[in-house]
């Protein structure tokens, strides 16, 4: 199947101030944010993505522009809204802080397959839409472009984390020993077989290397010899 990238949105104002944006409109990168976005966009521009697919919300649309503005071609770039925020509810807009006193905090954090946000999603539903989203696309992309395509998906943290906890085979439950960190890019190929999973929460570092594709084949024993340079 493809590769995809999946990319965490840079800082934002909410994130700056420890504030649980959830889905509200007009939340923005900060300029740390836009910042962490262009670096992450250079570190995209030598790999000829064939789409860069995002979130609805405002900061990773943002986040997305960055790296198209960089790529040499002009990949699609659609809105999928399987890869939106979670719908935290009455928890939305409140500060971390306050939330950590709720009784709900602790199973968050040691129990999330069984949490249901007050008049919002269960996290075990925002694990199966983003799975799927995720999982679609890369179909398409690799049934349209061949199965060396890479494509970039633009999306939140705790989304990305839950795609990654799948990715790896782990319960949801275990999702949150998982960090994603603003603008990181974590790299997930989809076989017949299983996922694999090349990197999480990188900030830095040469992903050119991505732009010769990534071959199919079975896992080498030992290791094997890397990527190609």
């Amino acid at each position: 199947m493809a590769t995809v990238l999946l990319v965490r949105h840079g800082r934002t104002t909410a994130n700056a101030t420890g504030l649980l944006a959830g889905r509200t409109a007009g939340v923005r990168l900060d300029d740390v944010g836009c910042a962490q976005a262009a670096l992450t966009a250079g570190r995209l521009a030598a790999v000829p993505l064939v789409a860069v697919v995002s979130s609805p919300l405002e900061r990773c649309q943002q986040t997305a522009q960055y790296i198209l503005d960089r790529q040499a071609g002009t990949p699609y770039a659609p809105v999928d809204h399987g890869l939106t925020e979670c719908d935290y509810g009455q928890w939305q807009g409140r500060t971390l802080a306050e939330l950590a006193t709720e009784d709900l905090w602790p199973k968050v954090q040691t129990q999330p397959s069984a949490v249901v946000f007050p008049e919002g999603e269960s996290m075990a539903e925002m694990q199966a839409r983003s799975v799927a989203a995720i999982r679609r696309r890369d179909a398409a992309f690799e049934a349209e472009h061949g199965p060396e395509a890479v494509w970039a998906a633009v999306s939140h943290g705790d989304i990305i984390k839950s795609i990654l906890a799948d990715a790896l085979g782990m319960h949801l439950d275990l999702f949150q020993r998982i960090t994603v960190g603003p603008a990181s890019v974590s790299i997930v190929r989809y076989s017949a077989d299983r996922p694999n999973v090349y990197a999480i929460n990188t900030e830095a570092g040469d992903l050119s290397w991505l732009s010769k594709g990534i071959k199919s084949g079975d896992a080498p024993v030992g290791g094997g010899a890397g990527h190609r340079a």
